[in-house]
């Protein structure tokens, strides 16, 4: 799940543009579908990768590129995204992006080599690293500082989180057919998000800058509370792609089951989220960020654990359910806290680099462990939950080891 800006509706504070408030609305269903989209690109090939190795003669260990190919462009490109954007404007980025996307999306579905659509994966997740972020950018720009614009953000989350049920979902259907229509599903959508894009999304009212990488990656290298939400959100983001990885391998293979009853099994696993979200900000309020980010690395750590000691699977309700709700639950807890916690403490004037370098962080996560997973379930299924679950404690090590001032208050 590569989206987590729910907590970033303070981040840009460039003038704003006098559009009528009809105009700011159709310029959110546009700037909020694209981030659907992106969300919908981390799951869309998920359920679909048996049969894309099948065709395409491909191991589990070539088939995951699919998923980490993604990854390993949306981070690469995360920390250039914002200096493309000050040198290029954000509407011409935003743009061009959208229409690399869509002529990738096409090159997939057509391609027979397995390392063309792996490469097809890369570019598109490089095309994300430069909508999304921008996206949120333009956003700060448009709606007016407060209500308007936190209530534009949360609509802006609230459909990343989605996406990520919708892309599973329409694998499922998909790959029923062929799973040459997963990745080309995405392209009609953005073809009509391209051209009301090219209408309604404002060009920029001056120059914008970006703030030095070198001196702003040692500040927050420096920064305790920005370098512990990276490695939890990563550590969680990996287990939770990685968990799915293999089970989608488990159910299929071993358990016969098809694309779109698989698709169903992982409903647990997405669902739970979207539907806390909106609730996230009273769960920080009440319990804070601290105690709800150990609660949901403990609770996917746990998980793992569980199914680590517990062996392959016999049943779904015993021995998969169990292990995705977990998780599920990891994220629910974790994921709005890990966001306010990584940016507490940061100038908002700092944030535009901040976030990108979060970002980068969490999608490390799932570029180490899939490989790492599909390796592993070369030797069974354990050792696979194995690396999940050492991956998922230390990120609940991390969450729950006391802080440098919780420790010199304890000290004094």
């Amino acid at each position: 799940m590569p989206t987590p800006f729910a907590s970033l509706s303070t981040l840009f504070t460039s003038p704003r543009p006098d559009r009528a408030g009809a105009g700011r609305r159709a310029l959110l269903f546009v700037l909020a579908g694209n981030m659907l989209i992106d969300a919908l690109e981390v799951s869309v090939v998920l359920v679909a990768l048996p049969a894309m190795g099948r065709d395409l003669g491909l191991s589990m260990y070539g088939g995951q590129w699919m998923m980490s190919g993604f990854a390993a462009g949306f981070a690469a490109l995360l920390l250039l995204g914002p200096r493309l954007a000050a040198r290029w404007g954000r509407r011409r980025v935003y743009l061009a992006a959208l229409t690399v996307f869509i002529a990738a999306s096409l090159a997939g579905g057509l391609t027979d080599e397995g390392a063309v659509l792996a490469a097809t994966r890369v570019v598109k997740g490089m095309c994300a690293a430069l909508t999304a972020p921008t996206g949120l950018a333009i956003i700060g720009t448009v709606f007016r500082p407060g209500p308007e614009q936190s209530r534009a953000v949360s609509v802006y989350s609230l459909f990343g989180a989605a996406g990520f049920t919708v892309g599973l979902l329409s694998s499922g259907a998909l790959t029923e057919l062929s799973w040459r229509w997963n990745p080309v599903f995405p392209a009609p959508f953005a073809v009509l998000l391209l051209l009301a894009g090219v209408r309604l999304i404002p060009g920029d009212t001056g120059r914008t800058s970006a703030e030095p990488l070198r001196p702003a990656m040692a500040r927050l290298v420096r920064n305790g509370p920005f370098v512990r939400s990276a490695l939890c959100a990563a550590t969680l983001n990996g287990t939770y792609l990685g968990l799915l990885l293999l089970l989608t391998h488990w159910l299929h293979d071993t358990w016969g089951w098809g694309s779109w009853e698989t698709a169903l099994a992982f409903l647990p696993a997405c669902v739970p989220l979207a539907l806390a979200l909106p609730f996230a900000g009273r769960m920080v309020a009440r319990f804070g960020t601290g105690p709800l980010i150990a609660a949901g690395g403990c609770a996917t750590a746990l998980g793992c654990a569980t199914a680590l000691l517990t062996g392959a699977p016999g049943t779904y309700v015993t021995g998969v359910l169990p292990v995705l709700l977990c998780v599920e639950a990891g994220f629910v807890l974790a994921f709005a806290a890990l966001n306010l916690q990584a940016v507490s403490g940061i100038p908002a004037e700092r944030r535009s680099t901040a976030v990108p370098v979060y970002q980068t962080a969490v999608q490390l996560g799932p570029l180490l462990s899939l490989p790492a997973v599909a390796t592993a379930a070369g030797s069974g299924y354990r050792p696979a939950l194995l690396i999940l679950t050492a991956l998922s404690t230390t990120g609940a090590v991390i969450a729950c080891a006391p802080s440098r001032r919780a420790r010199a208050g304890t000290a004094a």
